[in-house]
């Protein structure tokens, strides 16, 4: 069955017990980062909250996830990363229980606040975990289980919440983890080892931590309250408490952009200034010197800013423009799965001919054909099947992409810095979403509110007082509240002017969300050409 090997490693079948649970682990938090979309425009009707507030259930999760990534998993080597696996599950379940008997927009966003903290101590232990119990063939085959699972997962997350939302409630879609936390923590009592790193040195960087929430937190603030509060004039007042924002001051949004400029200038001075003092970094600045590392960053956030923001969007439109229930949606998303999964199998045989840099960016070339076609395609009648054939081509990408960018981004990488340059790489691709739900969720709203007004315009008997009741329900619900519009006098003409205009909206942010994946199409252009033999060597 299993032994013991002089120094107390578990040999034989022992060995593997801990990966189930690892894998539940990273699975908890990685449908967590996707379950949420297809439940999103419940979620708007349910607690009567705006598509502003809707677009923080998914960024604050990806915000703090990524300020805090790199910290604690340097907290995980020093501490033991045994015992931070188990606070994080605790945490997790506890802000999804929070997040679960949510009664307003308000507490579900502080739910996922600390889901995001959670989260942050789930996935570096887990990877940490992994990479100090396997070595050799094992390890391969331990890592090949941890990456398939957070591939897996994402693909199935909508699916998971379109069911849970349809024929439960969009609760449960975080009260899931509630016993699927329970097990990964008996797991983790019972089987995972405490494992700590000795060479790893001591301290945090505070400061830097600090300053990186400030910006971020700042920036996607701006970008995802623009439209509500005004990009420079006031066109709602800030409430704090008893104190409301002066009415004779410009917007609050160009104060929370300086914040984030001064914020994120400052953190990259700090960091200069503690690595010359031989002081512990959050971020080494000297890794961005490394071309192909430079680069692929950039890449890996224009591509999440894509993907994410358009996974946000695009469930909106579904469920709004085109009466979609959240399991349809669900259902539509599983063609993107099904892509990742058929091309997953042969990427080896591709990396062999075309290289993984070839194979990264045929992906992206997918991605971006896939996206634009879904978007050329977009109307009030478009067939399902239409739909789910360019999510088909966009998930192929997404599965040859996200496999091979990891692995080249990190070829050039010491392997003394691979901890800190894995945690850079995966805190990008967490900015990337939280940006890229701001943005785009922000040019939806404003592309939503302009083309219904011109729509209305144009219809006989609609009067200017109806005209902007409306296109406020419309914005925000961010186009939710379609179909309840036909109730109203001249309902027929309403629902279908303001249909349309959700078909330019969905479109438009397709357009976009193309746009920035093509930006990291254009940086991987750096990236080194690299057998496919090279980069297997190199950690994940």
């Amino acid at each position: 069955m299993s032994a013991r090997t002089l120094d107390g490693s578990a040999t034989g079948l022992a060995k593997w017990l801990p990966m189930p649970f690892v894998a539940l682990g990273v699975s908890m938090i990685i449908v967590d980062a996707t379950i949420v979309n297809v439940a999103v425009p419940t979620i708007i009707r349910d607690l009567h909250v705006t598509a502003n507030t809707a677009e923080w259930f998914n960024s604050i999760y990806s915000l703090v996830f990524a300020a805090l990534l790199i910290t604690l998993g340097h907290t995980a080597d020093v501490t033991g990363r045994r015992k931070l696996f188990a606070y994080g599950v605790v945490v997790f379940v506890a802000a999804s229980l929070v997040a679960a008997t949510a009664p307003t927009g308000g507490v579900l966003i502080l739910g996922r606040l600390v889901q995001g903290i959670g989260g942050a101590m789930i996935l570096p232990t887990t990877l940490s975990t992994v990479n100090a119990l396997y070595t050799g063939k094992d390890r391969a085959v331990a890592f090949a289980i941890w990456g398939s699972t957070i591939g897996g997962m994402a693909a199935v997350g909508p699916l998971l919440g379109g069911w849970l939302t349809t024929d439960f409630s969009w609760r449960w879609a975080f009260l899931i983890n509630v016993p699927i936390g329970l097990v990964v923590l008996a797991g983790i009592l019972f089987v995972v080892p405490e494992t700590k790193d000795a060479q790893v040195r001591k301290g945090l960087d505070w400061i830097g931590n600090l300053l990186v929430i400030a910006g971020f937190a700042t920036l996607v603030f701006g970008l995802i309250e623009g439209e509500h509060y005004g990009w420079w004039s006031q066109a709602e007042f800030l409430t704090l408490g008893p104190w409301t924002w002066p009415a004779s001051w410009p917007s609050v949004v160009p104060l929370t952009f300086a914040i984030a400029v001064v914020s994120l200038f400052a953190f990259t001075f700090v960091e200069a200034a503690r690595a010359r003092r031989g002081k512990v970094v959050l971020v080494n600045l000297d890794l961005f010197r490394i071309r192909s590392f430079a680069a692929g960053n950039v890449a890996v956030t224009a591509v999440s800013f894509g993907e994410f923001g358009l996974l946000f969007v695009l469930p909106l439109f579904l469920q709004g423009a085109l009466g979609y229930s959240a399991l349809d949606t669900g259902r539509l998303f599983l063609a993107l799965a099904i892509g990742a999964f058929v091309v997953g199998g042969a990427i080896p045989q591709i990396a062999k001919r075309i290289g993984p840099r070839g194979v990264a960016r045929t992906g992206l070339v997918f991605e971006i054909a896939g996206i634009v076609g879904l978007g050329t395609m977009l109307s009030t009648t478009v067939s399902v099947w239409v739909m789910a054939a360019w999510l088909l081509l966009y998930g192929m990408g997404v599965g040859m992409a996200t496999a091979q960018l990891t692995g080249v981004i990190l070829v050039d990488v010491p392997v003394k810095d691979s901890g800190q340059a894995s945690g850079i790489q995966s805190t990008a691709r967490q900015v990337g979403s939280a940006l890229g739900v701001a943005v785009l969720g922000s040019t939806l709203l404003t592309v939503l509110t302009t083309r219904t007004t011109s729509a209305l315009a144009a219809v006989p008997g609609i009067s200017k007082v109806v005209s902007d009741q409306v296109v406020q329900i419309v914005r925000s619900s961010g186009g939710t509240a379609i179909g309840s519009l036909g109730a109203m006098p001249n309902g027929t003409a309403i629902v279908s002017a303001a249909s349309g205009a959700a078909v330019d909206a969905a479109r438009t942010v397709a357009f976009a969300a193309a746009g920035f994946i093509l930006l990291g199409l254009i940086a991987t252009a750096l990236l080194p050409r690299t057998p496919v033999a090279e980069v297997s060597r190199r950690p994940t």
